[in-house]
């Protein structure tokens, strides 16, 4: 039996290394709900994300990026149960690494050090999907709609395709 190749998820001929805005989306295994709870707040109050154990590792090794990474900022994120919204900006014009260091290298560094310290903390299942979701950031509304669906993800969370009610 031949298995189906995977497609490639990247834009063909297009740097990934370039100055530039990400959007990112990360899943975690099997959509699994392991890295937060969205407790619905009193009232008016908005819904509020309340990480796990799993989760303060991922937020904690998503700031330190920065640090391993000179040229990136890590712009906005949510974590949200079952997967990771963030926004990178890479700027190369700091004249930092040679050669300057992929969405994809940034993303595989993140999810193999959040991954390591998991499993130190006890947790014995896969972490995350094996891939992930990226879109080029184009312009200035885009990057504002796309802050804008961060901000609100944790609102939208029962709207979700894979959120069912925890018991």
């Amino acid at each position: 039996m031949e298995l189906p190749k995977r497609r490639p998820t990247r834009l063909k001929s297009f740097d990934y290394s370039t100055n530039g805005a990400y959007f990112i989306t990360i899943c975690t295994h099997n959509r699994q709900k392991t890295l937060s709870k969205i407790v619905v707040g009193e009232g008016l109050a908005p819904p509020e994300v309340k990480l796990t154990k799993l989760g303060e590792i991922t937020r904690e090794q998503l700031l330190l990026l920065e640090k391993r990474f000179e040229n990136i900022k890590i712009d906005r994120f949510v974590i949200m149960p079952n997967h990771i919204h963030l926004i990178i900006f890479i700027n190369n014009d700091s004249g930092g690494a040679s050669p300057s260091p992929t969405v994809c290298d940034v993303i595989c560094a993140f999810k193999s050090k959040s991954v390591s310290l998991c499993k130190k903390a006890g947790y014995l299942d896969k972490v995350f999907q094996r891939s992930f979701h990226d879109r080029i950031i184009r312009n200035r509304r885009e990057y504002e709609k796309i802050t804008k669906y961060i901000y609100e993800n944790p609102v939208l969370w029962e709207e979700d395709c894979f959120y069912s009610k925890d018991i």
